[in-house]
């Protein structure tokens, strides 16, 4: 006798053993049927074992839901290192595989009722018709001239169900009942024209040469690409031909975007390349639907799409047939998954490419240092695109030290230096665009009184809260709480409480003021409320109806807009002075993707870099597009301190409404780990987070770093087996973590 261990639906974690009764064919990725109490329930089988040792009797399970298993055994083996290499449950693993709009029963596929005209009626029935019965008449006349002779009954006015009946019983019409596609993008806009290839230059054939040729090699022994090419270097056109290729060895294609946003755009160039297929394009990222994410899932496990597109959980797209997998801008750190299981979709592609004996192709134009090692120990292949694509040199990089202009402007809030003021005036003189980035969303970052010093902060979390001009709000970036805003202050009753700092709400009011000729729009999480706000806001923008965008980081990568000649970078500082030892790597990351969207055209590039600490290395290495330099640094710091990617670095946080208990815990934790370590583990000492309290919770964490990740793992699960938490204490492992706030 088998026994089927089955996760069964729901918030909760429930896992139970039942027996498989003679003739079902349950394997592992199955879904089921099983009893649970007094009600009937459905899961997902985990795994399925011989059950005829035990001493007691199993319930046996009912059914299979569906004839065929959901999660394929490539998958479910991707989804048990998962389990082992983070440190988490195999249940929070495959709930990410098989997303809650699969798993539900509520949701199912949309069903549309269409009539169809069997045969055109002759010349007397229809005079009949329009005689005797006018609605029927207009029904077939519809018909007769739609395309197919088929209408849906909804498209056929109000109460035409009755006479499609009618015409149905006289053998006129036929009813269908067919499955009906919640297409994401079917309410865009604008039309998509179809493209051809572009020509190649040498540097991108050869790249292209290098990837097509581990995919027609199953047995390729290095089958991970990093593809370092600098902003508009045609990456995407080697994508696209790549994926191509793919297609045409009847193999299928994952495309993986940092963003959300990126999202469109992408589709976007897929599906006007691949015109004559582009019902063979999905998406899949968390803004769709609960009945989009179904359609799309089944198409894809259907083999109807071939080419996938989406954000970080798209990695488990249960293609058939991998031959390709694309990470664009694999730096991102919107890549790692903040909840359990805390997976990194860079490293999940690279493994999944690795058990299905895929390509992987990892795009940046400045990749993560550890993608960089990689390259160097020989674990992939670095293919470099060093020139444009349009023959176009790089944008100048000018830096401007915001010390000597705060002198001028006697220490106001300085956020528009002379150099960038006069250089936006010429940009508008010539009809050009420019791009201003502040990754900091808001009008000012706090409120504080001049007289006592009082700062208004979040009752929840140890931050300040940030006043939003446009909700007239003091607004908490971490929980979300909200304010109103004090007339005078909380504490002494002064009247002289004053804003400080500023966002890209004050950016905005100002330059609206300085440049009143321009067209200006803002691009943040606030001014985005709307499904489809910064698609329509991007189309915007590339139809030349706005002069200057500003914007947070949502505009710092991968969109292309030729008329862009100068990019602004408000505030370089900010991530810079962060306890972090990526600091650096992100600052340096940033400010080079963001120049890299000036000077994508015809004209020449300007991107002028605002700061107060201008002999950073970061600045200066992004200054001089010299990703090499800052990397050979960069890497020689990370050795001497054995930080990734020369070690696997993970976190232990303990987080508890009682400020005590959860450093207590931390500290519990922190000796047992002492005991009996595993080679060349690192441990830290147990600390308050940087931001000490988030959500109304306490926070202390600890650094550990070790050669191997897996050892790692599975000495801190050893620790938390042994250690007994109190009830109101949590506490979260992070391997190869990116946060440490």
């Amino acid at each position: 006798m088998n026994a089927a261990r089955v996760l069964i639906d729901g918030p909760s974690e429930l896992v139970f053993d039942y027996s498989i009764p003679d003739g079902l064919p349950v394997v592992a990725g199955c879904r089921v049927r099983v009893p649970l109490r007094n009600r009937d329930a459905t899961g997902t089988v985990l795994a399925v074992s011989d059950a005829s040792g035990l001493k007691f009797k199993l319930r046996p399970l009912h059914s299979l839901s569906d004839p065929e298993p959901l999660i394929t055994p490539k998958l479910l083996e991707l989804a048990h290192w998962i389990a082992k290499y983070y440190g988490c449950s195999i249940e929070s693993v495959i709930r990410v595989l098989l997303p809650e709009s699969v798993r539900t029963e509520q949701n199912s596929a949309k069903k549309r009722k269409s009539a169809i005209l069997s045969s055109p009626p002759d010349d007397e029935t229809l005079a009949t018709l329009e005689r005797r019965a006018p609605k029927q008449f207009a029904i077939v006349s519809l018909l007769t001239h739609s395309p197919d002779h088929k209408l849906a009954l909804t498209d056929l006015g109000e109460g035409a169900s009755s006479a499609v009946k009618a015409l149905e019983g006289k053998g006129l019409v036929t009813i269908v009942t067919e499955d009906v596609r919640r297409d994401p993008e079917a309410d865009g806009t604008d039309e998509i024209l179809p493209d051809s290839e572009l020509t190649l230059n040498a540097e991108q054939q050869s790249a292209l040469d290098a990837i097509v040729g581990t995919i027609k090699d199953p047995e390729a022994s290095i089958r991970t690409h990093l593809l370092l090419g600098v902003t508009g270097s045609g990456k995407t056109e080697v994508y696209l031909q790549a994926a191509r290729m793919s297609l045409d060895l009847g193999k299928t294609v994952l495309i993986l975007v940092p963003e959300i946003s990126l999202t469109p755009q992408t589709v976007r160039r897929f599906r006007a390349r691949f015109a004559h297929v582009q019902e063979q394009v999905a998406v899949l990222h968390s803004n769709l639907s609960q009945g989009e994410r179904f359609d799309e899932w089944h198409r894809i496990r259907k083999g109807q799409a071939r080419i996938v597109i989406g954000a970080r959980s798209a990695v488990f797209a249960p293609l058939p047939d991998l031959g390709l997998i694309i990470v664009d801008e694999e730096h991102e750190n919107s890549y790692k998954q903040d909840q359990v299981p805390r997976y990194h979709g860079r490293d999940v592609a690279v493994l999944r490419g690795h058990f299905e004996k895929a390509t992987v192709v990892l795009g940046s134009a400045t990749p993560s240092l550890e993608s960089f090692q990689n390259t160097q120990d020989g674990k992939y292949r670095l293919l470099r695109l060093n020139e444009r694509a349009d023959g176009q040199g790089l944008p100048l990089i000018r830096v401007v030290d915001m010390k000597l202009e705060s002198k001028k402007q006697k220490g106001r809030d300085t956020f528009l230096s002379d150099r960038l003021r006069n250089a936006i005036d010429q940009r508008l003189e010539r009809g050009e665009q420019s791009i201003l980035f502040l990754n900091r969303r808001g009008f000012a970052r706090s409120l504080q009184c001049p007289a006592c010093g009082h700062v208004c902060t979040c009752p929840h979390c140890a931050l300040a809260l940030t006043y939003h001009r446009t909700d007239d709000r003091l607004v908490c970036h971490i929980c979300g709480h909200q304010a109103i805003v004090p007339k005078r202050c909380p504490e002494c009753s002064d009247r002289s409480i004053i804003l400080q700092g500023f966002g890209t709400q004050k950016v905005e009011d100002v330059f609206r003021k300085v440049f009143p000729s321009a067209r200006v729009a803002r691009i943040d999480a606030d001014a985005l409320r709307k499904k489809h706000a910064l698609r329509d806001m991007l189309n915007a923008f590339r139809a030349k109806k706005i002069d200057l965008l500003i914007g947070t980081q949502m505009i710092a990568k991968g969109l292309h807009f030729p008329n862009v000649t100068l990019v602004g970078i408000l505030n370089a500082d900010i991530g810079l002075h962060v306890p972090d030892f990526r600091a650096g790597e992100r600052v340096f990351q940033l400010l080079t993707q963001v120049a890299g969207r000036a000077g994508r055209g015809d004209l020449e590039g300007e991107v002028i870099v605002q700061t107060f600490t201008p002999h950073s290395p970061s600045i200066q290495y992004a200054r001089h597009h010299d990703f090499d330099g800052f990397a050979e640094q960069e890497l020689e710091m990370r050795r001497q301190f054995h930080f990734p990617p020369f070690s696997r670095c993970a976190v232990l946080t303990s987080r508890s409404s009682h400020e005590r208990r959860a450093e207590f815990t931390l500290q519990t934790l922190h000796r047992r780990l002492s005991e009996e370590p595993p080679p060349g583990l690192e441990l830290g000492e147990p600390l308050p987070s940087p931001l000490v309290k988030a959500h109304g919770q306490f926070r202390f964490q600890l650094m550990l770093r070790a050669p191997s990740a897996r050892a790692l793992t599975l000495h801190v699960q050893k620790a938390l087996d042994k250690t007994s938490l109190p009830e109101d204490v949590t506490v979260v492992f992070d391997m190869d973590a990116l946060s440490f706030t």
